[in-house]
């Protein structure tokens, strides 16, 4: 048994985290094949959510600062968002050098199919967790940022 901070372990200690990145890669591949199915990514999914939960257009840097990524990262992902019909560039009202991005009809029941995609991954993860304490789970595995 291998104990740490009073937590028990009684697997191979030097398999978990080999296990946990393993787990990760394959949820991971679950969430991008599930958004893919509503013509999403994981990526253009979580651009699309950070839109709606602002409840109006953000400028491309306020929006790169919520996906903590760069200017030039946002820039081509709105791109491809706005190739697609699920945002659309709109001028700045208080500065009229900036633009904002800001969702469309179509980006916006693409967010909540992609959320009900998402749901649905992370409920077949907690059954595959049966019966271990989410809390504690979630709780070590944030530690780690």
């Amino acid at each position: 048994m291998n104990q740490a901070d009073g937590a028990t372990f009684t697997g191979n200690a030097s398999n978990l985290a080999f296990s946990i990145v393993h787990a990760a890669r394959l949820i991971e591949e679950r969430m991008e094949g599930a958004l893919g199915a509503v013509g999403l990514s994981v990526a253009k999914h979580t651009a699309l959510t950070k839109l709606q939960e602002a409840g109006e257009p953000l400028t491309l840097s306020d929006l790169a600062d919520r996906l903590s990524c760069v200017r030039s990262n946002i820039t081509q992902l709105v791109d491809r968002l706005e190739s697609d019909g699920l945002v659309r560039r709109v001028a700045d009202p208080s500065d009229r050098r900036s633009i904002r991005a800001e969702l469309t009809d179509f980006g916006t029941e693409r967010q909540v199919a992609g959320a009900a995609e998402i749901t649905r991954v992370q409920q077949e993860v907690i059954e595959k967790l049966g019966g271990a304490d989410l809390n504690a789970i979630e709780a070590a595995l944030s530690s780690f940022e």
